[in-house]
């Protein structure tokens, strides 16, 4: 990616993350919402018009400037899943570490997907303490399922989330948390890791 595509991108991406941890995943839906065709590519009008629907403002001659940008082989469309890419905010390999290992903790099956069936193995207790299921509303799947659904690619949900949508949701996450140890710390809590002190203290076998 040149400077200035860089440059473009990384514009649009502080105005997207002003909007909180959720900004990712609620401009992904705007999106999602345009692609009536399902083709999963982007016009420029669609860019504009999603940029508009989720309350960001943009001139018109910034949009067409990143459009063309991204639009390397001048096909008329950008690659849906590229372009949120590109905006993903960078993380430090310290946060991926973590991200990853809450991860593997929850992939019971290694088979670098996440589904119920993992997840009624070791997050069965976090959903029977969930309001929904204490009320009778949901069964222990279905929270499990709307968890799933929580993490997964925004719009397209279908039960199953990989190591690169996981990566994807906390990226948002991070980039909403400034202090290094507080990232860490929270992601630990939240999976049940151990405390990374331990994890240095290990040695290999």
């Amino acid at each position: 990616m040149d400077e200035t595509t860089t440059i473009l991108i990384e514009a649009l991406r502080d105005q997207v993350l002003k909007k909180g941890y959720g900004g990712m995943r609620g401009l992904a839906l705007a999106f999602k919402s345009l692609d009536i065709d399902f083709s999963k590519r982007i016009v420029f009008e669609e860019l504009k018009i999603g940029i508009e629907s989720y309350g960001i403002r943009m001139s018109e001659g910034y949009l067409g400037r990143l459009f063309h940008a991204l639009d390397k082989d001048n096909s008329g469309g950008i690659d849906f899943l590229e372009f949120m890419k590109a905006l993903e905010p960078p993380m430090k390999h310290t946060r991926m570490v973590v991200i990853n290992e809450a991860f593997d903790k929850l992939d019971v099956t290694k088979d670098d997907v996440l589904n119920v069936e993992d997840l009624r193995v070791v997050y069965a207790a976090n959903a029977r303490s969930h309001p929904k299921y204490q009320s009778g509303e949901w069964s222990e799947d279905e929270v499990l399922r709307s968890f799933l659904d929580s993490i997964d690619t925004p719009g397209n949900p279908d039960g199953k989330v990989t190591r690169d949508e996981f990566m994807n949701y906390y990226a948002g996450v991070s980039a909403t948390i400034d202090d290094d140890c507080y990232f860490d710390l929270m992601m630990r809590s939240c999976y049940g890791l151990p405390p990374k002190s331990s994890q240095s203290k290990k040695r290999p076998s």
